[in-house]
C-alpha cells in the first residue's frame, strides 16, 4: 500500500483542477453533480489505492469517466415537449359501429375472447390460455376457430 496524504488534503489541492475539466467536460449546469460524483467515487477507491505518484492523473480520470456517466443520463433523460399530440386509442369495443367488432362479438365466448385478447391486448398464445383458464393448445385452437369463422364471414 502506498503512503496517501489525507483526502481532505487530495479535495484542497485539486478541487480547483477538476471542477475547471468538469465544467469544459459537462458546463456549468452539470459540473457540480459530476464535482460530487467523482469526489465521492475517489473516496470510496481511496483506501485501497495502491500508488500514489499521479494522484492528480488519477482523479481527472475518474472525473473523465463522470463526464461521460453525465452525457449518457442525459442522451437517456426525456425531452420536454410543448404539446403532446393525441391519439386516438384502440378501443375494440363492438358497439363503435365497425364491422370486424361487430362481427368478433358474435364468436362464441372463448373464440371471442381469445381473438380479443390476441389482437386487442397483442397478448401471445401462453398468457391468453392464462387469461382463458386452459392450456396454450386449446387457446391456439379456440384462436384458430374464432379466425376462420371470421373470415368465412368478412368474406
Amino acid at each position: 500500500m502506498a503512503e496517501l496524504p489525507p483526502f481532505q488534503t487530495l479535495i484542497d489541492e485539486h478541487a480547483a483542477e477538476v471542477m475547471a475539466v468538469l465544467r469544459g467536460a459537462v458546463g456549468r449546469e452539470g459540473a457540480e453533480d459530476a464535482f460530487q460524483e467523482t469526489f465521492l467515487a475517489a473516496l470510496r477507491a481511496y483506501p485501497s489505492l495502491r500508488e500514489a505518484r499521479n494522484l492528480r492523473g488519477w482523479l481527472v480520470t475518474i472525473a473523465h469517466r463522470k463526464a461521460i456517466d453525465h452525457h449518457r443520463a442525459r442522451g437517456r433523460a426525456p425531452l420536454p415537449v410543448e404539446a403532446v399530440r393525441e391519439e386516438a386509442v384502440f378501443d375494440p369495443d363492438p358497439t363503435d359501429g365497425t364491422e370486424i367488432w361487430r362481427a368478433v362479438a358474435a364468436l362464441p365466448p372463448k373464440q371471442r375472447a381469445a381473438v380479443t385478447l390476441r389482437f386487442a391486448s397483442d397478448l401471445p398464445h401462453e398468457e391468453i390460455a392464462a387469461a382463458l383458464g386452459c392450456s396454450p393448445a386449446a387457446a391456439r385452437r379456440s384462436l384458430h376457430e374464432g379466425l376462420k369463422r371470421l373470415r368465412k364471414e368478412m368474406a
